[in-house]
């Protein structure tokens, strides 16, 4: 019985750390797709239902890339660059696809009835859906990303307790905090940052003030769409990607937006983060049958009780 208590513990420990991984990589994902809701809504104050398929596209995108380039079991490329790549490659179609759905979906509805442009969303999100499953079927594409590099990116990596951390988990987290940190000193740092605060806080007086405000929308889109891309494929290196996965990815990225304080970038990132342990802990702990009940009841009660979330402000319009 005494030798059962500590071995008891240790597997407690270890399954601990495990789902603490699983959060952080899911968590990732969830905060990249968040930022992209929060930069737009944070200026044009529009939900961008489409964003989830932006996502998804992007997945499909790196998949095709990879195609290209050999696939995950013989590479024409080493295996840094397959990665930088296909992520890359997702990230460039993902800013276009985002540029012509502004273009053509939402600058016309600019000045129309709220509801106008979140139909509009919610029509964008329907045809990125079903063209995609028209051109490429409804099966599920794998990047097989445990054949890249003879498996290296699931084999190596480094052990805490019984614990195995993957060098592809720590690619996928430290890619996506990367790219956080660059969008976080981009927005507060730079010019085109402080042009669509400017514009986020009252968009008459930032053209008022010469801020061309058509080209920081855009460039808000290019942004935020990029990052869907890029989540994209950070996802589909650990999980199957589909046609229809943008619908729930890009409701768990709103919901981390919510979360976090939709607007506002930090609040974005930490809304993501306590999105995936949330979800981690319950598929771990409870079942995985209850971890998307979970997620919807957390977004139910902040919309309750704290609408503004974490980091936003009711009373000021943030960035």
């Amino acid at each position: 019985t005494h030798v059962g208590h500590p071995c008891r513990l240790a597997a407690r420990v270890d399954t601990f750390i495990q789902l603490t991984l699983n959060g952080l990589t899911l968590g990732s994902v969830y905060a990249l797709i968040a930022l992209g809701y929060s930069l737009v809504y944070g200026i044009l104050k529009l939900l961008n239902f489409a964003h989830g398929d932006v996502f998804m596209v992007g997945s499909f995108i790196g998949f095709g890339v990879l195609q290209l380039l050999g696939g995950s079991t013989d590479p024409v490329v080493p295996i840094w660059l397959l990665l930088v790549a296909i992520t890359l490659a997702a990230m460039a179609g993902c800013a276009v696809l985002g540029v012509a759905i502004e273009r053509f979906a939402y600058r016309p509805l600019r000045d129309a009835p709220r509801i106008a442009p979140l139909i509009s969303a919610l029509g964008v999100s329907f045809f990125l859906a079903y063209s995609m499953q028209l051109l490429f079927g409804a099966e599920q594409r794998d990047y097989d990303a445990f054949s890249m590099d003879d498996g290296a990116l699931f084999f190596k990596g480094f052990d805490i307790g019984n614990v195995r951390v993957p060098l592809l988990r720590i690619i996928i987290i430290v890619a996506a905090f990367v790219l956080m940190a660059l969008l976080w000193v981009l927005a507060t740092r730079t010019r085109t940052g402080k042009a669509m605060q400017a514009t986020s806080y009252d968009r008459e007086a930032a053209a008022m003030m010469g801020i061309d405000i058509d080209r920081v929308i855009v460039f808000a889109f290019v942004l935020g769409s990029a990052l869907a891309g890029a989540a994209g494929v950070l996802f589909a290196l650990r999980a199957p990607t589909f046609p229809s996965i943008g619908f729930l990815a890009g409701l768990k990225g709103f919901t981390a937006a919510v979360i976090g304080g939709i607007g506002s970038i930090p609040g974005a990132m930490a809304g993501g983060l306590i999105l995936g342990f949330a979800e981690a802990y319950t598929q771990g702990y409870i079942s995985t049958k209850w971890s998307d009940l979970l997620v919807f009841v957390i977004l139910i009660l902040f919309m309750l009780f704290r609408p503004q979330g974490l980091l936003g402000k009711a009373d000021i319009r943030k960035v």
